[in-house]
Parts: C-alpha cells; structure tokens; sequence
C-alpha cells in the first residue's frame, strides 16, 4: 500500500500504537464484525437481524467518521498533501451513509447493493489503515494530536479514554 504521498508504507510502521490509531481501528473492525454477521445472516435467509445489524453498523460507523473528519482529517487536511485524499475518503464516507439510511435487506438490489457496500468499505479501512494513518506518524505533532484526539473523544463521549 502506498501513503497518499506515494511512498510505501509497511502494515507495521508503529502507527498501530498511538492510542487514537488504535481506537479507529478498534472502530473499524466493530463495523466489520458488523457486516460480516450481517452478510453472514443473509446468507441464512435471516432478513430481521441482518437488518440489525446493518442499523448497529450505521451507528458505529457515524460516530467514528465524525471522530475522524473532525479529528484526524481535519489536522491532516492542513497539510496541502493529503488534502485530495481526504476529501476522497469523505466522499466515501457520505456515499456510504446516504446508502445505509435507505437500506431495505429484503429488497435483493438493496441486498447487492449491501454486499458491494462491504467489499468498498475494506478497501476503505485499507485506504486509512495502510495510507492516512501510518503518513499521520510523520505529519502531525502534539498539538494536532490533542486536536484529534478532543475530537474523537466528543464523536464518542461514551467511551472513557486516558
């Protein structure tokens, strides 16, 4: 994978242990643990809990995109750099949200729909993951740290952080 400056990054670059990256990616792998039971569901024919959890993967997943616009992608959109990228990764995130506030599994375009949604939301996360994140290690310093941390912590005032 290669940071949106084009350099490549390693899966391991240490940007897993700032306390903020992990918390998004402890966000993301609820989603899609989420999804996965939810595609998982449908496979079964199990139309009402899919439908659950597709509404509990909505809900995971607009608090961590407000933690993160108004977070990470705010102090890294300061630098020219990344600006474009994170606007792609937003564009993502309202394409994504327009979709999961009309979806109706028991309607099987909507089904496909859900199921192509799922294959875009992992290249999604790879795109942060792999790109944004490890590039926020060599971009931000402490005071944008503390920005983006101020901001996941009031996207997510139900979770108690240090």
């Amino acid at each position: 994978m290669s940071d949106p400056g084009g350099s490549e990054v390693c899966h391991y670059c240490g940007c897993r242990e700032t306390s903020l990256i992990e918390d998004f990616i402890a966000e993301h792998e609820s989603a899609t643990d989420l999804a996965g039971g939810a595609v998982r569901a449908l496979k079964r024919g199990d139309i009402a809990p899919a439908q659950g959890l597709l509404r509990d993967m909505a809900t995971v997943l607009r608090a961590h995109w407000r933690g993160e616009e108004n977070g990470l992608f705010a102090v890294m959109r300061q630098d020219d750099e990344y600006t474009r990228y994170i606007e792609d990764l937003e564009r993502e995130h309202r394409d994504l949200d327009r979709f999961l506030d009309t979806a109706d599994l028991g309607n099987g375009d909507d089904r496909q729909r859900f199921l192509d949604a799922v294959d875009e939301l992992h290249r999604h996360i790879a795109k942060e993951e792999d790109g944004l994140f490890p590039a926020s290690l060599t971009t931000l310093a402490g005071d944008d740290w503390d920005r983006a941390m101020a901001a996941w912590r009031e996207a997510r005032p139900d979770v108690r952080t240090p």
